[in-house]
């Protein structure tokens, strides 16, 4: 008699299906697909039911430490499955307490291969640890614990999943210890044992209770202290049959050969060599992910390599070796490529100025290198970003700001998925290369060089005439009063060489003098405009003809005032100082007068009949 319920589910899959006991055991088929799974009853040891998310779940052991697990039953169902469970198989249907506390405290303990939290010694949830993909220590307090995704493919319908987990556990703990119950079973001496972090001890724990699927014999090779660039560090990598694992002082990584999309072998320099694992799901540090494995090696480096594998297997798969001693990374990419069954992708035919696939470029403030490949374009830096040829909508080669003299270029690359990406600081001399490879390639090119050199250019000679117009603009009044003094100054240097009879005199002498303090006066007063032009011409125009006119009699009246006493004669509180000192210190009127100028008969009779109505004033003050 067969027994029957609908709209079950089989562990985490999503799909429904039925549920048939029967004396001979049990069995779950998927509606939609075409999916069995029969279980013999000699091999059932236990059952347990209790309250998950789905309803009720049916949890049965087998005698091989597995188990399975089937959700969906109702509440009335107990009963029911109970019953069926003492017929058929002999075993009585244990309940297992859940607790819906909601609290975040608890108690995290390995049970066999689950990872049970505990709420006052009850069930909060469990975690499958053969689902954990990768654990990891973040800080000295937190292990992160990261779950492989489904082999299913996205959908609209597809159900959320979890990803990451984070435990916080305090505190320190001998190594080798379990509980407490353990610990009071110890000997003193095993007490005494090396004391570690309890968030250490658990992370051991689940990368021991991770891998028991796994056999140490299944390893096939491993690679000690490879220099990882991305994520940087220094990793053991061990290669399984289908999955390969980084094993880091800090973090451990499990890698499936399923994700790895795309492998690349290209040469650095003329020393070291890359090796680049592009993975469809990015391993992960945190929140950071790195879609690319980036593995560096020395191009003299070498290795002797045994492969854990039979002649058989490895016929199985191509240009695969039993042994190898060749150069480490021929024998790191050789088994990478059988084990993936991935091609690797290597340099092109294109060739820098050094005779290199590839080129120093920044990418914003990322350095690293260019690599321009049959089919690619692939920038290997911190965080390497990869662009098909055939997704480029324009490349475009531009020199912005450095004119002529540029030493580098940029290289804007704008994709037709959307995003631009803009490489700059490359020598000039790879651009002819790059630019004839591109073109080969039948990428659309377009060179700014030239029409940012003539912009440039044209800019240059606007900047050059601004600053005329900025000079003349701020010297106006200074151009037009240069251009009036000049005038005057050389009438009145005529008028006075015309008087000269000759022989020289007082007054002759005394005017040279007044030229002179005039000339010093308009130095003081005179402020040199930038840019303007003539500055002999400029401080000349600063003598006007009435300061011409006061430095005359001034002399006069030295002359005049000869046989008086100095202090009377010397209006102003002033050193005794030579009749020439005297003159020369004349202080200048504090506004520039504005010349005017005039008619060479009119400033002869200005300077002989203005003297005489100032000097009674002076003399009487």
């Amino acid at each position: 008699m067969t027994t029957q319920f609908d709209h079950i589910y089989h562990g985490l899959n999503p799909n429904v299906g039925k549920f048939r006991v029967a004396a001979s055991g049990m069995a779950w088929r998927a509606e939609e697909m075409d999916t069995t799974v029969a279980i013999s009853g000699p091999d059932i040891k236990w059952a347990q039911w209790l309250r998950v998310a789905r309803n009720f779940q049916l949890r049965v052991g087998l005698k091989d430490r597995k188990r399975e697990t089937f959700d969906g039953f109702m509440r009335e169902d107990h009963d029911k499955v109970a019953g069926l469970m003492k017929q058929h198989f002999g075993i009585t249907l244990e309940t297992k307490d859940v607790t819906f506390k909601g609290w975040n405290w608890g108690v995290a303990d390995v049970q066999g291969q689950d990872l049970a939290f505990l709420v006052s010694n009850k069930t909060a949830f469990e975690l499958p640890l053969q689902q954990v993909a990768n654990s990891n220590i973040a800080g000295r307090t937190e292990v992160s614990l990261e779950f492989a995704p489904s082999d299913q493919k996205p959908s609209k319908r597809a159900p959320d999943e979890m990803v990451e987990i984070r435990f916080y556990i305090p505190g320190t703990t001998t190594k080798g210890g379990r509980t407490s119950e353990d610990g009071s079973q110890k000997s003193d001496a095993e007490d005494e044992g090396e004391e570690m972090s309890a968030a250490q001890a658990f992370h051991d724990s689940v990368k021991e209770k991770a891998e028991l699927g796994e056999v140490a014999g299944d390893m096939i090779v491993t690679f000690d202290e490879v220099l990882v660039l991305t994520p940087r560090g220094r990793y053991d990598v061990d290669m399984y049959p289908d999955y390969l694992r980084l094993r880091g002082k800090t973090y451990d990584y499990k890698i499936l050969y399923s994700s790895v999309s795309r492998l690349f072998l290209l040469p650095k320099d003329d020393l070291q060599v890359l090796f680049i694992l592009a993975l469809s799901t990015p391993i992960r540090q945190g929140q950071t992910r790195y879609q690319y494995l980036v593995m560096q090696f020395s191009r003299e480096e070498e290795i002797t390599a045994e492969l854990n594998m039979t002649e058989e297997e490895v016929a199985q798969h191509d240009r695969l070796k039993k042994s190898y001693e060749d150069p480490t990374f021929e024998v790191v990419s050789s088994v990478f490529r059988a084990l993936s069954k991935k091609k690797i992708v290597g340099a092109g035919s294109f060739s820098s100025r050094d005779g290199h696939p590839g080129i120093k470029a920044n990418l914003k403030a990322v350095q690293g290198d260019l690599f321009i490949l049959e089919k690619y374009i692939f920038f290997v830096s911190k965080s390497p970003v990869l662009i098909e040829l055939s997704d480029i909508h324009q490349v475009v080669f531009s020199r912005l700001g450095q004119g002529m003299a540029a030493r580098t270029f940029d290289l804007q690359v704008v994709t037709k998925s959307g995003p631009e990406y803009t490489f700059s600081s490359i020598n000039k001399e790879e651009h002819e290369p790059t630019e004839a490879y591109l073109k080969d390639k039948k990428v659309r090119v377009k060179n700014e060089m030239l029409q940012d050199v003539d912009l440039l250019a044209g800019a240059v000679d606007e900047d050059d005439e601004d600053e005329e117009m900025a000079s003349v603009g701020s010297g106006d009044e200074v151009v037009k009063t240069r251009g009036g003094d000049s005038e005057s100054s050389e009438d009145e240097d005529y008028a006075i060489s015309g008087d000269d009879s000759g022989s020289p005199s007082e007054s002759d002498s005394d005017e040279e003098g007044a030229a002179t303090a005039s000339d010093a006066s308009g130095d003081r007063d005179f402020i040199k405009p930038k840019g303007a032009k003539g500055k002999g011409k400029a401080k000349e125009g600063g003598t006007g003809k009435k300061s011409k006119a006061k430095a005359k009699a001034k002399a006069q009246e030295s002359d005049a005032d000869e046989d008086k006493p100095k202090k009377k004669a010397a209006p102003m509180p002033m050193p005794k100082k030579t009749e020439d000192d005297s003159m020369d210190v004349d202080e200048p009127s504090t506004s520039r007068p504005k010349p005017k100028p005039k008619a060479k008969p009119k400033a002869k009779e200005e300077e002989e009949d203005e003297p005489p109505k100032k000097k009674p004033k002076k003399s009487e003050d």
